[in-house]
């Protein structure tokens, strides 16, 4: 399965990306803001989606959100 960030670029596992646009946290307070960088990324079963450490805190992002470093 190939995923890809909002530019086409293909992403694989260990990857770094950068977000495009401020993002909410489902459940919390907190905001991740634009150009934060997410390191070492893990692609997961949904080729819209990767894991990922940001904020503190492993989370799920959408790929639409996200360009490689």
């Amino acid at each position: 399965m190939d995923v890809k960030d909002s530019n086409g670029t293909l992403l694989a596992e260990g990857d770094s990306v950068t977000l495009i646009k401020d993002l909410k946290v489902k459940g919390s307070s907190q905001t991740l803001k634009r150009g934060t960088l997410v390191k070492n990324i893990r692609l997961t079963n949904s080729a819209e989606e990767i894991e990922g450490r940001a904020g503190g805190t492993t989370m799920v992002l959408k790929t639409q959100f996200l360009k490689k470093a």
